[in-house]
């Protein structure tokens, strides 16, 4: 069975390449701009992982977040934020939010795939 990835961030190109590592590693890969265009996507997909920014127009990483983890479905899919966010009060609310683990950007595709592979 094909592992299912949603990928959610405002910048095109950080989508596309974090969407080929994850093809590259044998997901399914869905896209969303915003986290609001992410909640219309979900809509009952089985996804493996959910991989998000926070700083996003329409609805934030961590509303969005907050919003997935409501809806049953996603309760238990873990969750990594792909951010330029570091502080560890942004953290504490990723954390509060129901993130699983933190990367920040720049990030190498080797340190994006071990800890995807950690949470899958």
């Amino acid at each position: 069975m094909t592992k299912a990835a949603l990928v959610v961030d405002d910048s095109i190109s950080v989508r596309q390449v974090v969407s080929l590592v994850m093809k590259n590693a044998g997901f399914e890969v869905y896209e969303a701009a915003d986290g609001k265009q992410a909640l219309d996507l979900l809509d009952g997909r089985k996804l493996h992982i959910i991989i998000s920014d926070i700083n996003m127009p329409e609805l934030d990483g961590i509303s969005f977040v907050k919003a997935a983890k409501a809806i049953e479905e996603y309760q238990y899919t873990p969750i990594l934020m792909l951010t330029t966010e570091s502080s560890s009060d942004m953290k504490k609310k990723g954390a509060e939010a129901g993130v699983k683990a933190w990367l920040v950007k720049p990030f190498q595709p080797k340190k994006l795939l071990m800890a995807i592979n950690k949470l899958t």
